[in-house]
């Protein structure tokens, strides 16, 4: 998993609220291509016309915001069906980080499990983000200080579990992260093994090295 530790860029906004997976990408998508090849169908319905040509008004569609790497969402963004082909799209796309007021729970513990940083903020300071950027002017998300910087409104603190930041910063999905503790693991589990045998059947071979 690629790290994240931060990222500078347009920040486009997409307010529409309780966007759902199927939104992002429609599931025959993932049934016919391969992870990396799903960029250009995340947000279809929204990116294109019934031609196939984009549709010039869609935010990310417009010069100032195309391969935006930050994506200012509306409530309960990434409801919906369990699909982390969406996560997978949108990365597909650039996107590394998306701010919204709410998300799906499903699509949010996604995004930590594949690089990407899911970011909740009131509903207010999405709006007040989103009037800074609305040019195009670069929004930098610094996940090693917990910041957001933008010329118009300075740097303001947010919060994240820690454990999913450690995460990020790390390029680490849970199991990764569980697999660092690996030799803390293992001594616990031999010392174990002394104080309580009869927890550990015969058949419970050792761990190889």
């Amino acid at each position: 998993m690629q790290p994240f530790v931060s990222v500078t860029g347009a920040a486009a906004h997409l307010p529409r609220a309780n966007i759902d997976t199927d939104v992002i990408v429609r599931i025959e998508r993932l049934t016919t291509l391969t992870r990396d090849q799903l960029g250009p169908y995340a947000l279809e319905a929204l990116r294109y016309r019934e031609d196939g040509s984009e549709e010039p008004g869609f935010v990310l569609n417009r010069p100032a915001f195309r391969g935006a790497p930050i994506l200012l969402a509306g409530e309960n963004f990434g409801c919906g069906s369990s699909r982390e082909g969406a996560v997978w799209a949108l990365m597909g796309m650039g996107i590394r980080c998306v701010i919204a007021p709410s998300f799906g729970d499903i699509f949010f513990n996604n995004c930590f499990q594949n690089g990407m940083l899911a970011l909740r903020l009131p509903a207010s300071e999405v709006e007040t983000l989103a009037r800074a950027c609305a040019d195009g002017s670069a929004l930098t998300v610094d996940l090693q200080g917990c910041t957001l910087t933008h010329e118009a409104v300075g740097t303001r603190p947010f919060s994240v579990d820690p454990l999913r930041r450690e995460a990020l910063l790390l390029g680490l999905d849970d199991i990764g992260l569980t697999l660092k503790d690996d030799a803390l693991i293992r001594a616990w589990q031999a010392a174990d093994r002394q104080r309580r045998p009869w927890a550990w059947p015969a058949s419970a071979a050792e761990p190889r090295a």
